[in-house]
């Protein structure tokens, strides 16, 4: 499975994440999450929709609200027992540990311990959080030399 050439198996191939679609109870405390505590930039906002869209990278996460026509379309609210998913990953960099988890402490954020994990770039450390609404977001730090 280390092969990362061009096995095609149809007529295109994936570059990469475009975005990840979200689901989220308060549409503000979850753009000030994404914002202040990840760091991705706002971009986009259709609010009759329920949507913001966040730059992260070459990638958005885009927040529908719940409430909204996009957000209802999706059935129950995220919660324990209806999750939006398992986990997303945002690679990020510079990964020094301890300027990560004081941060995130600062703004409210309890970081899992780092551990070694399996990612797009090969094996690294990378923490895990929890947004507002529970869902989890993987920090992926570099590669291991």
């Amino acid at each position: 499975m280390e092969d990362r050439g061009d096995n095609r198996a149809g007529p295109f191939r994936p570059l990469g994440i475009d975005h990840v679609v979200v689901r989220v109870r308060d549409m503000e405390r979850s753009i000030d999450f994404y914002g202040n505590v990840l760091g991705c930039v706002p971009e986009r906002r259709v609010d009759d929709l329920g949507l913001v869209q966040l730059r992260a990278g070459a990638a958005l996460v885009d927040l529908v609200d719940i409430a909204k026509p996009l957000g209802q379309a999706g059935g129950a609210p995220p919660g324990k027992e209806a999750r939006n998913m398992d986990h997303f990953a945002l690679r990020i960099e510079p990964f020094d540990v301890a300027a990560i988890t004081a941060h995130l402490r600062a703004q409210g954020v309890a970081p899992a311990v780092p551990a070694r994990r399996y990612g797009a770039e090969g094996m690294g450390l990378s923490i895990y959080i929890h947004d507002p609404d529970g869902n989890v977001v993987e920090l992926k730090g570099p590669p291991e030399a």
